[in-house]
């Protein structure tokens, strides 16, 4: 990569391309992208306008209606606060001798990399957004999941997440839940999820997904918060309508390091996340239990 054919803004559209490409809690689907707006820098802040409920009446023949109510707004703000950058190089005499050029593969390596942090951030932030009174287990008592004895099957742990949605009125349209390997692992011993089959054409465009049961699109991290050792894994289901997130590829910068011969690329991404909807959230606070024999 010659900087004379450094182009920013094409560069930084393929950084941020290959980064939603890796996204799993930020990708499409899971979270809205409703309010991504110009971001400039870091602290700047994307107004989320909503409305109140509307009241509804019975209509009676030849009868007045009640006078308009006025609509009630609400505003809530989503603050881009999270930064995170990547300045790297490669040495004219590398360059020379590779093929294809090293530099296009770094990018696309920090692509991967940036959309790692994302996700592990937009993970922490849902699980502890969603209520209480949508969780099953507790932290500091995860539920033992398995098909030993006193342990709940996977499947019907996800029915339970289901349910909790269901009592809040989310709609069961789009459901997905974010799953550690094991989680996955142990699903499909019950012999209840279904895999992509026929919509193979359309898992490829999801990331990480690898079928469906009870009701949710199954997706499958390593970014699912854990504690030490590997236990109590935070397990989140819901929908896109609980969680908004902006991001921005705000700069990429080529340059010649001044000590070097060598080519240089340095880039910024911005992003920022908010909770609009914690009733849309449900949580599994799990423990790795027993797999099926």
């Amino acid at each position: 990569m010659a900087l004379d054919n450094f182009i920013p803004v094409i560069w930084s559209a393929r950084l941020l391309a290959r980064l939603q490409k890796a996204l799993v809690y930020g990708q499409a689907g899971v979270v809205n992208r409703d309010y991504e707006g110009e971001i400039a820098d870091v602290g700047d802040t994307v107004r989320i306008n909503s409305i109140g409920p509307v009241s509804i009446f019975p209509y009676v023949k030849n009868t007045d209606m009640p006078a308009p109510e006025t609509l009630n707004d609400a505003a809530q703000m989503l603050t881009i606060d999270q930064a995170q950058a990547f300045n790297f190089q490669v040495d004219d005499i590398d360059r020379a001798q590779q093929k294809p050029k090293v530099m296009d593969e770094a990018m696309r390596e920090a692509g991967y990399a940036l959309a790692d942090v994302a996700d592990q951030y937009l993970a922490g932030l849902m699980w502890q957004a969603a209520p209480a009174t949508s969780m099953l287990g507790a932290i500091g008592s995860p539920v033992d999941i398995g098909y030993g004895a006193n342990e709940m099957s996977p499947y019907i742990a996800l029915l339970r997440l289901g349910r909790f949605l269901d009592e809040k009125n989310i709609p069961r349209a789009g459901r997905w839940a974010i799953v550690p390997p094991w989680f996955e692992e142990y699903l499909v011993m019950d012999g209840r999820i279904v895999g992509s089959g026929a919509d193979a054409a359309d898992t490829r465009a999801v990331n990480g997904r690898v079928g469906r049961a009870a009701g949710f699109d199954i997706l499958v991290s390593n970014n699912v918060p854990f504690l030490p050792g590997g236990t109590e894994y935070k397990i989140v289901a819901g929908t896109s309508l609980a969680t908004s997130y902006a991001e921005q590829i705000n700069k990429v910068e080529a340059y010649r390091p001044q000590l070097r011969f060598a080519d240089a690329v340095k880039g910024l991404h911005l992003y920022g996340a908010k909770v609009v909807r914690p009733e849309a959230l449900a949580l599994l606070v799990a423990d790795i239990g027993t797999p099926a024999t």
